[in-house]
């Protein structure tokens, strides 16, 4: 019994462990993918800025509507 008991929390740390990692390596990391100084050519300007709480920095927000791509640039 003492055995299956063991291996119940050992499997379940194992499992944690497993959804910690996978969580890290898979985490949505749209919103810091397009950064730059350049707007590349193609891309609108919208009215869309998005402005971080911490650190108070601002992100406008650019458009392509050919291929939909949306574009990210830190703003002063």
């Amino acid at each position: 019994m003492m055995k299956f008991i063991i291996g119940y929390y050992l499997l379940s740390a194992i499992a944690i462990i497993v959804c910690v990692l996978l969580g890290y390596f898979i985490y949505d990391k749209r919103v810091n993918r397009n950064h730059g100084k350049d707007v590349p050519d193609g891309f609108q300007e919208t009215e869309e800025i998005n402005i971080d709480p911490v650190t108070g920095e601002k992100t406008r927000v650019y458009y392509n509507p050919a291929t939909g791509v949306r574009f990210y640039k830190k703003e002063k």
